[in-house]
């Protein structure tokens, strides 16, 4: 809980670097604008973004950071709060959502327009985790219009944002074919998707699956994937990269940056709620120990979310 009436515990840092660098430190309670609740946050999801903020990047659009800097970009918790103009919530309600930064901590400030409700039986570190990863699939499969009948090819399915993009496009009813390590093949397999391996002939093995070229692909992780889904796609304005930020131009794809909103997010709640949406959350950490959750995400190679959670 907060502190004192004015401050809070945080993961935070004060210069960017390594995941040594956060620390559990108290810093000032966020304010309550009007048209934002404060949100007790009961769990927070880790992504890769988080990452490169916290080594130095800062988000398109935002100022120059000030210190110290708290991550975290999406969130559930339980409304502490409302400011001046919200009416849709009251304090008490039990929420997720998303923000840019700041969900690293006990408290958050958003607008009410980037939260939604919190079905009674999703669990928190579920809803924690749903947004990011959630929201940056449904986008991918929406922009690259994945359809009935289409071959699709996802690489690097099994992180967060994959397992989320193969059961939107297998929910839209395309054959899903997924790159990923041995070991995450028959999980896989679970959410619908053709696994096979990045190493070796990858082209090869796709042309085996998919004779006819690949209609669509989303790449989560660079690498033999990507320039398998490039030499095979017949069309490569519906190849996508959430990944190649430094590349996806003069490979002549697309970059595909998340279109987050809350319509967008209550889509994927209802989904989950109606059984279709599988959230795999591979490992929690207290929000206290951010920095070692940091370590685990930037092995790159677990399946699913890691998300932080607190008491």
């Amino acid at each position: 809980m907060a502190q004192s009436g004015s401050t809070m515990m945080a993961a935070a840092f004060v210069q960017p670097g390594g995941p040594e660098v956060l620390q559990w430190m108290e810093v000032p309670l966020p304010q309550l604008a009007p048209g934002d609740v404060l949100v007790r946050v009961k769990a927070a999801g880790v992504q890769p973004v988080d990452c490169s903020v916290r080594s130095g990047w800062n988000p398109p659009g935002l100022p120059p950071a000030t210190w110290p800097r708290i991550i975290g970009n999406e969130f559930s918790g339980i409304i502490e709060r409302v400011g001046a103009g919200v009416s849709a919530f009251a304090a008490g309600d039990e929420v997720l959502g998303f923000r840019v930064l700041g969900c690293y901590a006990e408290y958050v400030s958003v607008p009410a327009d980037q939260i939604v409700r919190k079905p009674p039986g999703m669990p928190w570190e579920v809803a924690g985790g749903l947004s990011g990863a959630g929201q940056t699939a449904h986008t991918a499969i929406e922009e690259l219009q994945v359809g009935e009948g289409d071959t699709v090819l996802i690489n690097g399915a099994a992180g967060g944002v994959g397992t989320v993009a193969v059961q939107l496009a297998r929910h839209r009813g395309a054959t899903v074919i997924a790159t990923g390590r041995e070991e995450n093949h028959e999980y896989l397999r679970e959410l619908g998707a053709i696994p096979v391996s990045y190493e070796g002939d990858l082209v090869g093995r796709l042309k085996a699956i998919a004779p006819g070229g690949i209609d669509a692909a989303l790449d989560a992780a660079g690498g033999n994937g990507l320039q398998a889904a490039i030499e095979l796609a017949r069309d490569k304005s519906r190849v996508g990269t959430i990944y190649a930020f430094e590349t996806y131009q003069e490979l002549g794809i697309r970059w595909i940056g998340s279109k987050r909103n809350a319509v967008r997010l209550q889509e994927l709640v209802d989904l989950h709620t109606q059984g279709k949406l599988r959230i795999h959350v591979r490992r929690t950490y207290p929000l206290a120990q951010a920095a070692d959750a940091h370590r685990e995400l930037e092995k790159r190679h677990g399946r699913g979310k890691i998300v932080l959670t607190a008491d």
